[in-house]
């Protein structure tokens, strides 16, 4: 079973996605005890799509977050670089212009986009501030990014916890559910590790991204971090 280490070699981390693609909605679903969804519609209102607004959803995966766009009338571009999500998506919704892409070589021409948003992605980008700087290559002047990722619990006694929770229980029930479990192990890793909600604001801001700003969610389990083009 593929599963990916903290240096996040692409391969590695493209087989773990492909090994999860088929249960990927519905173990998300469960680990996060039905938050996802209410993160989802947050990051709907973060972006703001107009009728018409080309929106690129980068780690789209099998296309769960992109479909509010192209239901609030934008001309979303869900992009992933594993196939196997890119496969399970495109089964599901047809319609969708799924595309495969690397985070840090995006296959876009600059100033394409009027937003880019990204949920739970960006922290499996080999090279997040690479990534970053994509996005800001592909959206226009004035365009806006929403980062909606895995941060720091602002209560610190909350936060001893949810570590026990990321480090024992995820993995555990994730075996009862998910199609390669193991990968959730990495999961679990990959936000310990992951910078907190000011660490993650300059890292937009030096990916050349202006006013970068963040609002927690679910006591800061998630932030979703907003900044113009």
């Amino acid at each position: 079973m593929a599963r990916a280490e903290l240096d996040k070699q692409p391969t590695d981390v493209r087989h773990m996605f492909d090994a999860v693609a088929k249960r990927y909605d519905v173990t998300n679903d469960v680990l996060s005890l039905g938050q996802d969804r209410r993160w989802r519609r947050e990051v709907i209102a973060a972006v703001g799509p107009s009728y018409g607004d080309r929106v690129l959803d980068l780690a789209a995966g099998t296309g769960t977050s992109s479909q509010p766009f192209a239901d609030a009338g934008a001309h979303v571009v869900p992009c992933d670089f594993s196939l196997g999500m890119l496969r399970v998506g495109k089964r599901a919704r047809p319609h969708l212009p799924f595309t495969a892409g690397d985070g840090t070589r995006l296959p876009f021409a600059d100033d394409t986009f009027d937003a880019v948003t990204i949920s739970f992605g960006l922290r499996n980008i080999v090279d997040p501030e690479a990534g970053l700087r994509e996005m800001r290559r592909v959206t226009r002047p004035g365009g806006r990014l929403v980062v909606c990722e895995f941060s720091s619990p602002t209560f610190r006694p909350f936060r001893t916890v949810y570590m026990e929770y990321l480090m024992k229980a995820l993995p555990a029930i994730s075996r009862a559910v998910s199609s390669s479990p193991d990968a959730y192990v990495y999961l679990a890793e990959s936000i310990r590790a992951w910078p907190d909600q000011q660490g993650l604001a300059a890292m937009i801001a030096a990916a050349g991204w202006q006013s970068p700003q963040w609002r927690n969610l679910s006591g800061g389990i998630v932030a979703l971090h907003r900044a113009t083009a």
